[in-house]
């Protein structure tokens, strides 16, 4: 209802008219639905799905690069009939760990920051959904999507072993534990790449600062693992592998999944060292959790 009053009868006489809003009687769907909604459109964007086809370009163009050399991997142990696959299941991740970086890189920014930066945050807020809602289905969308990124070429690896008639229980066991990599790599990074996007509205800024801690902590680590193997320092070399997110993921995978060490001179942690890892890893998991939430505790972001 609207009251109009005209100029000339000001405060003398008032006209109402009936313009038809009524109250929304339809089903409330709750705050499930809504966290449910936000994490398939924040997976569905992971892949540019939904958006512009700029914006599919590099999630997709990484998407094929990392299946790629799976599928050539395949084909040569198809024409060759060799006995088993040229890389282990737990190792390939690692080796394309550049890749899966500027993935993170790429999404992470566009998942949160822009959020921020165009003040819809409160805007998720003013509707039933809360603080732990917002940041559980961002985290679970971008995890998703890298376990999806990773997971795919193991899967390819995988079905090609099967088809070259490879050992299937062998087989089947490596792909497993490479499943098992990759969702602690996915939770790891996804966790990561998030605190990081989430400090700047910037999307540019995000991704610069997400690809530098990513690389420069591999990068340092590598380095002084191979000058102390250089010293014959070999004691503190696993201990050096805490200090890096891919590191920490190879020390895991070492220790507990049978996967071969990328460390100087194979020096591999130990049963107790890789408990250590695990923790680390888990502890890392867990604090990103939380620091997600610190950040978005307050509404007017």
């Amino acid at each position: 209802m609207v009251v109009e009053q005209t100029p000339a009868q000001a405060g003398e006489q008032s006209r109402i008219h009936n313009i038809g809003y009524r109250n929304y009687d339809g089903p409330r769907l709750g705050r499930a639905y809504a966290r449910r909604s936000l994490y398939s459109q924040s997976l569905r964007g992971s892949y540019g799905l939904g958006r512009s086809v700029k914006s599919k370009v590099l999630p997709m163009l990484i998407f094929v690069v990392m299946c790629v050399p799976a599928a050539i991997m395949v084909a040569v142990a198809v024409a060759t009939t060799a006995k088993d696959l040229p890389v282990d299941y737990t190792r390939y991740a690692i080796f394309l760990q550049a890749v899966i970086g500027l993935y993170v890189a790429s999404q992470a920014p566009q998942s949160v920051s822009r959020d921020l930066r165009f003040k819809t945050v409160p805007l998720y807020f003013s509707r039933p959904i809360e603080t732990a809602d917002y940041v559980r289905a961002k985290y679970a969308a971008l995890a998703s999507a890298m376990f999806i990124l990773t997971a795919a070429p193991l899967l390819v690896l995988y079905v090609g072993a099967l088809l070259a008639k490879l050992d299937f229980s062998h087989q089947t066991k490596g792909f497993a534990q490479g499943l098992v990599s990759v969702a602690l790599l996915s939770l790891l990074f996804a966790g990561i790449g998030l605190v990081i996007s989430a400090v700047t509205p910037r999307r540019g800024f995000g991704i610069a600062a997400v690809i530098a801690t990513l690389t420069i902590s591999y990068g340092a680590v590598s380095t002084v693992q191979a000058i102390a193997y250089e010293q014959n320092s070999t004691d503190v070399i696993a201990w050096l592998g805490l200090f890096s997110p891919i590191t920490l993921i190879d020390g895991v995978q070492t220790a507990f999944l049978g996967a071969e060490t990328s460390f100087p001179g194979g020096v591999s942690p130990s049963t107790g060292e890789g408990v250590v890892y695990l923790l680390v890893v888990l502890g890392l998991i867990a604090g990103c959790y939380g620091l997600l939430m610190r950040r978005y505790r307050k509404v007017g972001l």
